[in-house]
């Protein structure tokens, strides 16, 4: 274990929730994620408490206002927050923590004295990560506009902000993309980067 959190951000539909889900099931002992707070609504299979702490904006306005959250920032008309007591309750429990960060969430948290190790998961193009979002169902023509040029803004400050992220990984081989995962996890684990 790590008391150093691991911070895994990139756009939806880049593989994020799938690589995590996979290390999840074959780590449970070593790794956890800490679960974020939203105001967006919950996708059919997501559930409260699990997924997201699912909340209206005024409550979690009023939780910001009192200090309780990490770090928080607005993505697609939506909050999302991170809370100290969420990145507690991993930490009490031995594990590892890994916060699944939108980009501002990832600027707010970089210097912090947590001194987070972030990594980006990039899909290997825009066009595929249209088809990926197309292909799972959960968006409308609208949203898909919306979050392909969130993605788009996103990419290009990653490559603009040069020391936001310690690694990037494309996904263009999910099985090579978890390996490489696996890699920069387990060199955290012996102290490295």
């Amino acid at each position: 274990m790590s008391s150093r959190p691991v911070v895994v951000s990139g756009p939806s539909g880049c593989g994020k929730s799938t690589l995590l889900s996979r290390l999840f099931k074959e780590y449970p002992d070593k790794y956890a994620l800490s679960v974020s707070h939203t105001t967006r609504q919950p996708r059919s299979t997501e559930q409260h408490g699990i997924d997201y702490y699912f909340s209206s904006k005024e409550e979690m306005i009023k939780a910001i206002e009192h200090g309780e959250f990490f770090e928080h920032a607005e993505f697609s008309g939506n909050l999302y927050g991170t809370s100290f007591e969420a990145i507690h309750n991993v930490v009490k429990s031995g594990k590892t923590c890994i916060l699944d960060l939108e980009i501002q969430g990832v600027r707010s948290t970089k210097n912090s004295s947590l001194n987070p190790l972030c990594i980006l998961i990039k899909p290997p193009n825009l066009e595929e990560l249209k088809s990926r979002l197309r292909n799972r169902g959960t968006e409308t023509d609208e949203s898909l506009c919306k979050r392909l040029k969130q993605a788009e803004i996103d990419m290009a400050a990653a490559d603009t902000e040069q020391d936001l992220f310690d690694y990037v990984i494309i996904n263009e081989n999910l099985n090579e993309a978890y390996e490489h995962l696996l890699n920069i996890l387990c060199s955290l684990q012996k102290g490295g980067k």
